[in-house]
């Protein structure tokens, strides 16, 4: 048993309860939707307010009985989220287990999803992999000539916990005159250490023109906001990684999400980067942020293997082991699981939307 607790399930234990007036659905509808989605076609009735916000997938890494990346298991999670209607993908990252993987299984990865998007939309993956810059550089050339849009820059990479910023933009710098223009980005990764961009970092990104996408994990609201203020007409993409941001960072701007729950329910969220700014639907999009900021507690418990569990219930057809599981889901992980699927089924038939299929 855990007896601590992290910033970010704290964080969501207190958003919870800031709308407990609000209960997760019991109105589980009964019939699941059937009928096959085209690929790379929204699950859900074509919305005529127009919003260019991104939902952008954490992939998961599906494997085989025998431990072995199973590429028929990945093909079929990328015709999902395309079904679900993503507007991108981020292979080879935290949930994808990188740290688990070898660096010819990590081009492996971002070389498959790349070929099976086939220029349909964007694809990032983390590159920046070595012990020196010249090793990261190396590494991040190979994994960007695997037909991916741009390198994912682990921030936690180029700095010791202790060191300061302007270490972190010294090496930054050293690193991008080591890598031919290559358009990167930046993930807050919790692993080896969580190391959030502060606003003197990210006026250095914003300047130096190489960085076209960030991923936020720095949780509190306000500094969220203040570092998606200053993007103004930057090329550079924000997506916020906490769930319990979600309608607040999109209306605030940030150019989309891409948080672990899309591992569970990407059409949900794809729904609310479709409509958090829509003025006609703000009801719902109030209603589905307290249901979000309720379940995520739970699908987070034993993961990913819980976001493969949950995948499988919904017609993918892959094992739920992983590298980075210490035991398996618990029963009574599964049966909160099987319970957030029904909820999840609830909050389909609230907003009138069809699940995605495969």
């Amino acid at each position: 048993m855990r007896t601590q607790k992290s910033s970010r399930r704290i964080f969501l234990e207190k958003m919870a309860a800031a709308t407990a007036g609000v209960a997760l659905s019991t109105s589980i509808g009964e019939k699941i939707y059937a009928g096959q989605q085209s690929i790379g076609q929204p699950s859900f009735s074509p919305n005529p307010f127009a919003s260019d916000k991104k939902f952008v997938p954490v992939m998961i890494t599906p494997y085989q009985k025998n431990g072995a990346i199973d590429f028929d298991g990945l093909s079929k999670l990328v015709d999902f989220y395309l079904a679900a209607g993503v507007k991108g993908f981020f292979a080879n990252c935290a949930s994808s287990e990188m740290y688990k993987l070898n660096p010819e299984e990590r081009l492996s990865l971002a070389r498959h999803v790349s070929k099976r998007v086939n220029g349909s939309m964007s694809v990032v993956a983390t590159g920046s992999f070595g012990d020196t810059p010249e090793e990261k550089s190396e590494f991040t050339k190979r994994i960007y000539h695997t037909g991916i849009n741009a390198v994912i820059l682990i921030t936690s990479h180029f700095a010791e916990k202790t060191e300061s910023d302007d270490v972190l933009i010294r090496n930054f710098d050293q690193f991008l005159q080591l890598t031919d223009n290559i358009p990167v980005g930046t993930y807050e990764c919790p692993a080896p250490y969580k190391r959030v961009i502060t606003p003197k970092v990210f006026k250095y990104m914003l300047d130096a023109n190489r960085f076209i996408y960030h991923k936020d994990t720095t949780i509190d609201l306000e500094k969220v906001k203040e570092k998606i203020a200053m993007i103004k007409t930057n090329r550079l993409e924000f997506y916020d990684a906490c769930v319990a941001n979600t309608m607040y960072s999109l209306q605030a701007g940030a150019k989309g999400m891409s948080a672990i729950c899309g591992n569970f329910y990407p059409d949900i969220m794809v729904w609310m980067c479709e409509n958090s700014t829509n003025p006609d639907r703000q009801e719902d999009v109030k209603w589905l942020q307290a249901q979000l900021t309720k379940t995520e507690d739970i699908i987070g418990q034993n993961y990913p293997q819980s976001a493969k569990y949950f995948l499988q219930k919904r017609g993918l057809p892959i094992e739920t082991m992983a590298r980075t599981a210490t035991s398996p889901l618990t029963t009574a992980q599964k049966l909160a699981l099987d319970d957030t699927y029904k909820v999840f089924l609830g909050w389909c038939d609230r907003i009138g939307m069809r699940p995605a299929k495969v």
